[in-house]
């Protein structure tokens, strides 16, 4: 076994040059005298030090990889280096991908029954980004596609994993309204195609009855009969 001290210099140095993180089992193969408990002190170590000593950086684990990464309250300062224009995700598209992270593994028409309006474009806008994926199909009338989150998703959103996800009931009203201005927060009046489209077209593929009833399926574009969860 290293030394724990030695250890942890080694994995200071493995995640400076790893691109994507590293996980529990690729530090413990690159350290190869040691074992997964060491690597977990030294990581431990390593955290301590860096907060004691109010270091710019912390490790956090995103996605079940560590990584080192900057911490929030410079982010300012990183964007006037860093002046990259970010790829927004529109106000549907954010309320759909988070349908189906609480919902996940959730079919389209899932999707449209809680949302009200047809999603198509919008799952296709979010498998385009990374942010979705198919996960299977569902075992019923058509085998309609599950859709779930990626790896991706966890990254970009700083999560380790969907347990990570915070609880509905910490969400005010307020949080859900996403088309609503908020006091200090500019609103972007630019309207994507894909945002008119939604408000303009009611989601005809699923109708609840007032009796309890099962929802009404209907034909999609591609042939392939959503359905109901």
């Amino acid at each position: 076994m290293e030394d724990v001290r030695k250890v942890k210099s080694i994995i200071e140095a493995l995640l400076i040059v790893s691109e994507n993180g590293l996980n529990l089992e690729e530090l413990t193969k690159a350290v190869t005298a040691s074992d997964s408990k060491d690597i977990e002190n030294g990581i431990r170590m390593l955290k301590e030090e860096y907060n004691s000593s109010e270091r710019a950086f912390n490790i956090t684990e995103i996605a079940g990889k560590y990584r080192i990464v900057s911490r929030p309250e410079y982010l300012p300062w990183i964007s006037n280096l860093y002046q990259k224009e970010a790829d927004r995700i529109t106000g549907p598209s954010l309320e759909t991908l988070a349908i189906i992270a609480y919902k996940q593994p959730v079919t389209r028409a899932g999707v449209e029954a809680i949302r009200g309006v047809n999603v198509g474009g919008v799952i296709k806008t979010l498998l385009d980004k990374g942010l979705l994926r198919v996960k299977g199909r569902k075992d019923a009338p058509g085998r309609p596609l599950l859709y779930a989150t990626t790896e991706k998703f966890l990254e970009i959103f700083g999560l380790n994993s969907l347990e990570d996800l915070p609880m509905l009931s910490d969400f005010i009203e307020e949080d859900l309204e996403y088309d609503k201005p908020r006091p200090g927060i500019p609103v972007n009046e630019e309207e994507t195609a894909e945002e008119s489209e939604e408000k303009e077209t009611p989601c005809e593929n699923v109708k609840a009855s007032e009796n309890g009833n099962m929802p009404e399926t209907k034909e999609s574009d591609d042939g392939d009969k959503t359905q109901p969860e």
